[in-house]
């Protein structure tokens, strides 16, 4: 697998403390990002992430928790048109059984 195809996941205390050093030490993001070992861009966007859920990011984006509970509740359309589906499948094959 090429590095490029690669991503590390970081707990978020880690990117909480990484936001944190580049707001403190005055550095740029992406001195901060090699000191780390992380991608600058990543690092980039942890900062971002953390201005909107500051509120002061751009106008409509989306906090954290807007994020989590967008990928929630998804989650939940999903098992539920899956619940449909079976429900959908297992009508139709009652139906046949009861005409017989």
């Amino acid at each position: 697998m090429s590095k490029s195809n690669m991503s590390k996941r970081y707990s978020a205390e880690f990117k909480r403390d990484a936001v944190a050093l580049v707001r403190s030490s005055g550095r740029n993001v992406t001195a901060v990002a090699r000191e780390l070992g992380v991608s600058p861009e990543g690092l980039r966007n942890w900062v971002r992430q953390d201005d909107t859920d500051r509120g002061e990011g751009p106008a409509g984006a989306l906090t954290s928790a807007e994020k989590e509970e967008l990928r929630r509740l998804r989650r939940q359309n999903r098992e539920q048109q899956q619940t449909i589906e079976v429900l959908r499948k297992a009508t139709v094959f009652f139906a046949k059984e009861s005409d017989r």
